[in-house]
């Protein structure tokens, strides 16, 4: 039996139906910013990531450094409880951390993934309003368009339209949420004031119920790919310190590079209370993510009646998961970086450019190490991904986008590959210029 139908027999796949028989690629090897494909037919084919598999294998596969890191932490040993112990890795992962995110967040909790930081994060508001002498305040202001994880808590701060609270009915919390920021390329500064005046209402009426506002900073992501003006967050700080509320900070896709700066609050200067770093955190090889918060945050929820946060992954600071962090963190330290998501922004934008002519498309829009092509109406996802492979790249579109965060270190001619063949899947699959339907 081939590996495909072996998986189809026993396997979900995410945001998926058992049964569906969406088509399935099956990954012989991975080098460089390239999947090695062979489909269910048996064709193979060669593909760029153009997604950097969902957005954290940023320094590419089989990278040497980050191999080489691997191997000498596992002939030490792979994994250790972190309850009442401790090990090189997660404290020197963490004192970079600390050193390299926005002044004033002094403490590490980690996490197995992004959305049980966002998880920890939100129990963490909740103890420190109640250890101020504030036990009412439980809920949390969110914003439309969001999107913050999977697990329950982190779906409560979601999109309540698009995301899933009608799925999950008497389960999510009754939050409040605000209108997304307006769009970074519409914005003035009269829009950006408007916002953040009805932001401003929703926090002083409900002030007395709210624990912490949480944000993506700059980029909201799986929510819609939606870029705004970082004055937005400056804003947001302003209105959490009338109001004795936290500032959250959800930058596990935004962090680590991804916009253009080294984390997206960078944009804005501004300091959260609390931050969330998860996907890119290991370059992408195992998954580990980390909440940060104030120091003032942590004494006070240590003083409080549970005397302790309340979490304890088994997985927490795995060794060989912070090793894999510090090597990622030591290639980002070079900081070329910077001038290759310079470089791929300025291809993105150039490349993208064509798509705008397309009957099909609503927007084309960049950010960083960020491509984005909005459609008028739902993507055909199976046909656009057949599509792009036949250009040579790897694409996975949701909703009405066909986007892109590529590895950092794709050359020029990699991002062209990406761009055209993003283009060419959407005029293929959903009309050219003239608004026709190709074959």
């Amino acid at each position: 039996m081939k590996l495909i139908e072996r998986d189809r027999a026993v396997l979900w796949h995410p945001y998926s139906s058992v049964g569906d028989n969406a088509p399935l690629w099956q990954v012989d090897a991975a080098t460089g910013v390239r999947l090695h494909l062979t489909s269910e037919s048996g064709q193979q084919a060669e593909a760029i990531d153009a997604m950097a598999s969902w957005w954290c294998m940023i320094h590419g596969y089989r990278n040497p450094v980050l191999d080489a890191a691997a191997a000498e932490q596992l002939a030490r040993f792979s994994h250790v409880m972190f309850g009442g112990l401790t090990h090189e890795p997660a404290v020197r992962l963490a004192e970079r951390l600390v050193a390299m995110t926005p002044d004033g967040l002094d403490r590490v909790f980690f996490a197995d993934s992004g959305s049980v930081s966002v998880e920890v994060a939100l129990k963490i508001a909740v103890q420190y309003q109640t250890a101020a002498g504030r036990p009412a305040r439980q809920r949390f202001l969110g914003f439309h368009g969001s999107y913050h994880g999977d697990t329950f808590a982190a779906m409560g701060i979601g999109d309540p339209v698009g995301g899933m609270h009608s799925d999950f009915p008497g389960l999510l919390a009754d939050n409040f949420f605000a209108p997304r920021p307006p769009a970074a390329a519409e914005a003035t500064p009269e829009t950006i004031a408007a916002w953040a005046s009805n932001v401003k209402s929703l926090a002083l009426a409900h002030s007395d119920e709210l624990a912490a506002i949480v944000i993506e900073p700059v980029l909201q992501g799986t929510g819609g790919m939606h870029v705004y003006p970082a004055e937005c967050l400056t804003a947001l700080r302003a209105i959490a310190d009338r109001h004795g509320l936290l500032l959250i900070f959800d930058e596990i896709a935004t962090g680590l590079g991804r916009t253009g700066a080294l984390f997206a609050a960078d944009h804005a200067g501004v300091s959260p209370d609390i931050m969330c770093v998860g996907k890119a955190l290991t370059g992408g090889y195992l998954s580990l993510a980390a909440m940060l918060c104030s120091e003032r945050v942590a004494m006070t929820v240590s003083a409080g009646r549970a005397g302790a946060l309340l979490h304890g992954p088994t997985f927490m600071a795995n060794p060989l998961a912070c090793a894999l962090a510090n090597a990622s963190l030591d290639l980002l330290e070079t900081g070329e970086w910077q001038a290759h998501v310079a470089r791929i922004n300025a291809e993105l934008t150039s490349g993208l450019a064509p798509a705008a002519q397309l009957a099909a498309v609503k927007d084309v829009r960049t950010i960083g190490a960020v491509g984005v092509i909005q459609l008028a109406s739902p993507v055909d996802v199976a046909a656009v991904t057949r599509v792009g492979i036949r250009h040579g790249v790897w694409l996975r579109p949701f909703r009405d986008l066909v986007y892109t965060m590529p590895p950092f270190i794709c050359d020029s001619s990699e991002t062209e590959i990406i761009t055209a063949g993003m283009v060419s899947a959407v005029a293929e699959v959903h009309g050219d210029t003239t608004g026709s339907t190709a074959p």
